[in-house]
């Protein structure tokens, strides 16, 4: 792992005497920012009783202020012709905006009015559970959302990272306005807040703007549940569904975000289904036209991670397809990858990295997860020279530990056997 590299002078950061980060990255060259206030606050965070709470928080803060309807909120941006959104993770809340650089007091006045000033209004409560619940049924009634769920609680049985983030309907259906303020008190603290801007913007006019509006916030310390991470045990899952194709995952727990052989795995997951011209790609769709839809994917938590899989295929061609999947797997552990092939994967990755920086809210929610999993803003030299000085003996020797067949857990999400008549 090479050393860490000199941060640009773009990129600021000033921690408040409250405990509350600001970061910002400056860049004169276009006429737009992206405002985020991030809460290191997520799904795996939630007592089992809680499960969903931190989602349908983020949901009920558009409900209304005690100055905004919800339809103020809606109209604060759009007005303006930007946006307003957010989302929730497994280890973090995000609420975000995307406006004209000459927008930046409104995007921050009403970002900080959602998340210090809700109302949570019973009516928009009670509504705002039948939305949740649609969302579940809508996730469920998709066969891929629905297998990566029911993976993702395979191999984190029993913790958590496990559940659906979204909760579950009895869960969601118990939340009382007080189980909302309750939750908000104790994680919603500055210590436990980052407010990210990135776009043609000034650091030090971006804090005081953030001194004015947090200047009333109520403070204490954050009181966050962490759960460490049982161990991992292999396992194995058939579901049916009344659908047409078979939708199948294999795969392990993976790394944390952190991990030092983090760069060794990119590039395995790059070589092995990061794109049409990826091993699985080529080797199962292309030679043999088994599938529509296959990847591989990574996740990496603050802990643990999820490495995994996916295709769609008929039932009749699952066994054949998990065979060449395994040789794939196979060859990762014995076989260098070839100088051409390397050479590629990292122009690649370096290319998507180099590529999403045209993006200002790429740029936003990149400075917020280098705080949350790093401590520190991680330059882009640092990541292309840590790409770049992976090798093929480094992958051969990672993926020997890594994709080994007794480590693996599978998910299957089969038709439904057709009815007989008498």
């Amino acid at each position: 792992m090479s050393k860490s590299h000199h941060v640009p002078d773009r990129v600021k950061k000033t921690t408040l005497p409250s405990g509350l980060r600001v970061l910002t990255e400056e860049i004169e060259s276009v006429r737009s920012l992206s405002v985020g206030i991030w809460i290191k606050t997520g799904s795996r965070h939630e007592k089992e009783e809680q499960a969903g709470i931190t989602h349908f928080l983020e949901h009920m803060l558009f409900k209304g202020t005690e100055s905004r309807s919800s339809y103020d909120i809606a109209l604060s941006m759009e007005s303006v012709g930007g946006y307003l959104n957010a989302f929730t993770s497994s280890e973090f809340t995000c609420y975000f905006a995307r406006c004209l650089d000459t927008k930046l007091d409104a995007a921050l006045d009403v970002l900080s009015d959602m998340v210090l000033h809700p109302t949570f209004p019973e009516e928009e409560l009670e509504k705002e559970k039948k939305v949740v619940l649609e969302e579940m049924k809508m996730y469920k009634d998709n066969p891929e959302d629905y297998i990566f769920e029911e993976f993702n609680s395979l191999v984190f049985k029993g913790h958590p990272l496990g559940r659906p983030i979204i909760g579950h309907e009895h869960t969601v259906n118990s939340f009382k306005r007080g189980n909302l303020y309750d939750y908000m008190n104790d994680r919603y603290q500055p210590d436990n807040l980052i407010i990210a801007v990135a776009g043609n913007t000034n650091h030090d006019e971006v804090v005081k703007q953030v001194e004015k509006l947090f200047a009333n916030q109520k403070t204490g310390a954050s009181t966050v549940v962490e759960t460490p991470v049982v161990s991992y045990k292999p396992d194995r899952k058939e579901l049916t569904r009344p659908i047409e194709q078979t939708h199948y995952i294999l795969g392990r727990r993976s790394l944390p975000s952190d991990h030092e052989d983090r760069y060794k795995l990119l590039l395995a997951n790059t070589v092995l289904g990061g794109g049409m011209s990826s091993r699985l790609h080529q080797h199962i769709r292309e030679q043999y036209g088994y599938c529509y839809a296959i990847q591989s994917f990574n996740q990496g938590y603050s802990d643990s991670g999820l490495f995994g899989i996916y295709v769609g295929t008929d039932k009749d061609y699952l066994d054949h397809v998990r065979e060449l999947v395994m040789k794939e797997l196979e060859a990762l552990r014995n076989e260098p990858v070839s100088d051409k092939e390397l050479t590629e994967a990292k122009a690649q990755l370096k290319g998507k990295m180099l590529l999403a920086q045209e993006n200002m809210s790429n740029r936003m929610m990149r400075l917020a997860k280098s705080e949350i999993y790093y401590n520190r803003y991680i330059p882009l030299d640092e990541l292309v020279e840590n790409i770049d000085a992976v090798m093929a003996d480094d992958i051969i020797d990672f993926s020997q530990s890594f994709f080994t067949e007794d480590q693996i857990s599978e998910t299957r999400l089969m038709p439904e056997a057709a009815e007989t008549s008498a």
